[in-house]
């Protein structure tokens, strides 16, 4: 099938994107890009990522072989699985030789390579995903996917709950797909699949877990889902907290980091081991929730002055805590914006000039200090903060 938009994708017409084809034989279709690319491109959406999944005809120890002849890099990323990463200047390309399940037990899979596309096609995901296209735009299609993906439909293929046997991550993928390409409508068998299987995915990792709400919750809607999930079981998240995460997408709420800060109650310690999230996702979240609690308090420069960038995002989570109407919220970031917060005009060296002895006592009184100054909303002169001292 030929489709216009892959036709003119950007990513196929680059040099580097075909001099891998012609490496790896994309002029007899040996080669073929895959999934998210392919669905993206015939949709025309732009995409965050601008790496490129290929299936192969090949098998791994080949692809090294002609990709090193052509002076492409090659990284053995996954290689017990089939695949094999590849890099020509900017360009990145996830070489996967097809496969087939021989064995599955929901978190690992015994595959065996081979040649048949629609056998490839079909252990994968969605529908929507198994779409491939050949180095001059072909689009080929072995699973009726592009009807899903032009209407917008998240199906698994086949059995939805075999497809998520063979790996209990596709629960979480199928509400983010749901969620980017779905429009928050979910197809009732895959649906069904993942309220059933919700009680048997503890064995999932963490990092794997983390990984796909953090991409969920940086989507341009997803409150929807979010509370689909919670009502299978699948997230824990209150009715006050969907309700602010709704309110919060209304007034054109959009941070990830401000959606987890909401998602965690202000708290995302609290889910840092649980969704293995790295301390500076943590930090950033906590952040904004420290700065809408300021920002609730009508705090606007302390929340600008402790947290900076952070305030900003927090000004829509306070706003949705705190039901402000949108004049409110334009208000706050007007005046937030209009800030022009001077350094603070004393530091430790003044106190020990007075003959204050380093350690934590000179630390408490400079933080009292900070607090005086921050109260006269930044109008205190250094010799008035210096009176200031307790001595």
């Amino acid at each position: 099938m030929r489709v216009a938009a892959l036709q003119s994708a950007e990513w196929l017409n680059r040099p580097e994107t075909q001099a891998i084809f012609a490496a790896l034989d994309g002029h007899k279709r040996r080669t073929r890009a895959v999934g998210g690319v392919v669905r993206d491109s015939i949709l025309e959406r732009l995409r965050d990522s601008t790496d490129i999944d290929l299936a192969t005809e090949l098998l791994p120890a080949d692809v090294i072989a002609r990709a090193s002849a052509a002076g492409i890099a090659t990284y053995p990323t996954g290689i017990d699985h089939g695949t094999v990463t590849l890099k020509l200047g900017d360009t990145l390309a996830e070489v996967t030789t097809l496969r087939q399940d021989i064995e599955t037990d929901g978190r690992h899979a015994v595959v065996a390579f081979g040649t048949d596309w629609r056998m490839d096609a079909s252990r994968r995901d969605f529908t929507l995903n198994a779409l491939y296209c050949a180095d001059d735009g072909t689009l080929y299609d072995p699973l009726a996917g592009i009807e899903d993906a032009l209407n917008g439909r998240v199906r698994f293929i086949g059995d939805a709950s075999q497809r998520i046997a063979e790996d209990g991550l596709r629960v979480y993928r199928f509400f983010r797909f749901s969620a980017s390409h779905g429009g928050q409508q979910y197809d009732p068998d895959g649906l069904a699949a993942s309220r059933d299987a919700v009680h048997r995915l503890d064995h999932l990792s963490a990092e794997r877990v983390g990984s796909e709400l953090m991409r969920m919750l940086a989507l341009p809607a997803v409150a929807g889902t979010l509370a689909v999930m919670s009502e299978i079981g699948l997230l824990e998240a209150s009715e006050p907290v969907l309700r602010q995460l709704l309110a919060y997408e209304a007034i054109g709420g959009r941070a990830p980091l401000g959606r987890l800060a909401i998602l965690a109650s202000g708290q995302p310690e609290t889910v840092q081991e649980r969704w293995r999230l790295s301390k500076d996702v943590v930090k950033g979240a906590r952040a904004i929730a420290l700065s809408a609690d300021l920002l609730v308090r009508d705090k606007i420069g302390e929340a600008a002055y402790r947290y900076g960038e952070a305030a900003v995002d927090g000004l829509a989570v306070a706003a949705a805590s705190d039901r402000w109407s949108r004049d409110h919220l334009a208000e706050a970031a007007r005046e937030m914006a209009r800030l022009r917060i001077p350094e603070l005009p004393v530091s430790g060296h003044d106190l020990t000039g007075l003959g204050l002895a380093p350690g934590p006592a000179l630390g408490q009184q400079l933080a009292r200090l900070e607090e005086a100054w921050i109260e006269s909303d930044f109008t205190l002169a250094r010799d008035d903060l210096l009176a200031l001292v307790e001595r």
